[in-house]
């Protein structure tokens, strides 16, 4: 089946030191660029993470400390990237949880402002669990009728990006509208649906320090917009001001956004922060530049 979509899909899937957004780094990024048109492009990096690599990630990856000694930070290759991937939409394996948010992490520490939230993200593992809750290998057999160990070396990127690239091409295939007899089982080759059925939280950062949550009147009835839909704001998800709205908290204690933009706490997290700290601050000034009716 050919992907039905109007601009490139890459498929991807990373390779790090290990699993903590704030002090891991990529050791190798593998994609499969696929065109409107059906054109295939594949690469697969490697990446000098500047510190070591746990043994447990060398046994697990192949990939030692050797191997990338002499191969390009991601700094050094951020910018190619950045042109390579603009304009595209994402999909991977449980790439909503931590490919994205760790490939954006790695793009904001090298100075480039990558925007995902102009993409749509598809993960292959939401859409699996969503249907068939199982992993990556599992989800092959099921799709393709293969084992991975067969067709794959287990734990390297590129092998990995290229075995979700089938699964999500047969789950297209096996839930096809007019192959399923419940239609709500019906997966459309659309990349809007797709990215929609790969939702699985209300995140607002992708560590989800800030969620999103539905507005209610002091009455605690939901507020509704224009259409009839419940309004919804961001909402701190830790610490003291958990479930407080974050628009409310920047103007009453200003100085916790402070503590955050000091302290260990994912890069995507603080730019969402402070895009919110702006947002609110320009709607200060445009509400006082109103003159009042009298």
């Amino acid at each position: 089946m050919k992907l039905n979509i109007n601009k490139p899909l890459v498929v991807f899937d990373l390779e790090t030191t290990g699993l903590d957004l704030v002090n891991d780094r990529i050791i190798q990024i593998s994609y499969i660029k696929v065109m409107p048109n059906g054109e295939e492009k594949r690469a697969s990096i490697f990446v000098n993470p500047g510190k070591p690599i746990p043994p447990l990630v060398q046994e697990l990856t192949g990939i030692t400390n050797e191997r990338v000694k002499d191969e390009k930070t991601f700094k050094e290759i951020a910018k190619d990237l950045e042109k390579e991937f603009t304009g595209c939409d994402f999909a991977g394996f449980n790439s909503n949880r931590f490919d994205v948010p760790m490939l954006a992490e790695e793009f904001l520490r090298a100075g480039v402002g990558f925007d995902f939230s102009k993409c749509r993200l598809i993960d292959a593992q939401n859409i699996y669990h969503k249907r068939e809750p199982r992993n990556l290998a599992a989800a092959y057999r099921f799709y393709t009728g293969h084992k991975m160990d067969d067709d794959f070396q287990a734990h390297r990127a590129d092998q990995d990006a290229e075995a979700t690239y089938r699964v999500l091409m047969g789950q297209l295939d096996k839930y096809a509208p007019d192959q399923v007899e419940d239609p709500a089982m019906a997966l459309p080759n659309d990349m809007d649906v797709l990215a929609e059925e790969s939702r699985m939280n209300n995140n607002v950062d992708f560590a989800g320090r800030i969620v999103w949550h539905d507005m209610v009147d002091k009455d605690g009835r939901p507020v509704l917009d224009k259409d009839g839909k419940p309004r919804r704001q961001e909402v701190f998800n830790f610490g003291k001001y958990k479930g407080r709205a974050v628009s409310e908290v920047l103007r009453e204690a200003p100085n916790f956004y402070n503590w955050i933009m000091a302290n260990d706490f994912p890069q995507n997290t603080k730019q969402v922060l402070t895009q919110i700290r702006m947002r609110e601050s320009m709607l200060s000034m445009n509400a006082s530049a109103t003159p009042h009716k009298q």
